[in-house]
């Protein structure tokens, strides 16, 4: 099965981060393509709150770092659920074209 945090940080090509997803299936190439958005998305994000002060929504105790790191998670989902940045988009017809390509 696709595991795309797995896939993302061992891979830093997208294509060969999805080598395992079977692309004759469309509609498995289109998850795999938002699901691979959706972790770059997250990467992006936790970059960007990266070197904020401690405090504000979640305070700076213990559980500060879990609940940040759950809310970008959730907003990483939000934005891809919103039809994301076009990333998607890209990786599913360069794959669907490689596909064509190989036959």
């Amino acid at each position: 099965m696709f595991n795309p945090a797995q896939s993302v940080s061992a891979q830093s090509n997208p294509i060969d981060a999805l080598a395992g997803v079977d692309r004759s299936n469309k509609t498995a190439v289109r998850d795999a393509s938002e699901k691979y958005e959706s972790v770059f998305l997250k990467n992006m994000l936790e970059a960007m709150f990266t070197g904020l002060e401690e405090g504000g929504t979640w305070g700076s105790g213990n559980g500060a770092e879990a609940w940040r790191g759950m809310m970008i998670d959730e907003y990483a989902k939000s934005v891809s659920d919103a039809g994301g940045i076009g990333l998607a988009d890209t990786i599913e017809r360069q794959l669907l074209e490689l596909q064509e390509n190989s036959q």
